[in-house]
């Protein structure tokens, strides 16, 4: 077996796209583990309206609602849920609330930034993405100009599952945080650990 073959299970483990064993999700759709959701309204709090703004199959807008939050759920995707459709990235929408998703990664930092753009300042986004979303030169410099306030590290390996399939994927070797801006904020930003 090549060196190349060897590494290839780990990468497609890790959910590197370019050297996943399986084709990525079409509309990478990844669901969030709902004790995620949990974990983040331990230490966080938010407006009472929550657009929820890649939706997918209702693993953060349950969680959310169950605490008694209003969430407006909106997706590109229908997924079965009669959430109203749209293409989150082309909306002129301001939204008078909070925002809290797990976006698709391939566009995650094109969904932050449009996701600051359409709350008023003092709300709060919360994304749920890699750790790795603190590298890169364009990220960097977006984070120079919108530091997130806080950074939630999960230090238990959250889960986050191609359509939800929480059963077949029950473990995961990627890192996950909960990244949260309040729109205004321009102070450094605060790592902090979750379980």
């Amino acid at each position: 077996m090549s060196k190349n073959n060897d590494k290839a299970p780990v990468f497609a483990t890790m959910g590197a796209s370019s050297h996943a064993v399986n084709e990525r999700e079409k509309n990478d759709f990844y669901a969030t583990e709902p004790k995620a959701v949990e974990l983040l309204l331990e230490v966080e709090s938010f407006d009472k309206n929550i657009w929820e703004c890649a939706a997918g199959g209702h693993h953060i807008s349950d969680v959310l609602e169950s605490h008694g939050y209003h969430v407006w759920k909106t997706d590109l995707v229908d997924y079965g849920f009669n959430d109203k459709l749209m293409d989150f990235l082309q909306t002129d929408i301001v939204f008078d609330g909070d925002i809290i998703s797990n976006p698709p990664y391939k566009i995650s930092l094109q969904f932050v930034q449009k996701a600051l753009e359409s709350i008023k300042d003092g709300h709060k986004v919360a994304m749920f993405l890699k750790l790795l979303f603190l590298e890169g030169k364009a990220r960097k410099k977006f984070f120079m100009e919108n530091p997130p306030k806080t950074v939630y590290v999960s230090s238990s390996r959250l889960n986050c599952v191609r359509n939800g399939e929480f059963e077949k994927y029950p473990s995961s070797s990627v890192c996950y945080a909960w990244f949260v801006w309040e729109k205004g904020f321009k102070g450094d930003t605060i790592i902090k650990w979750i379980n």
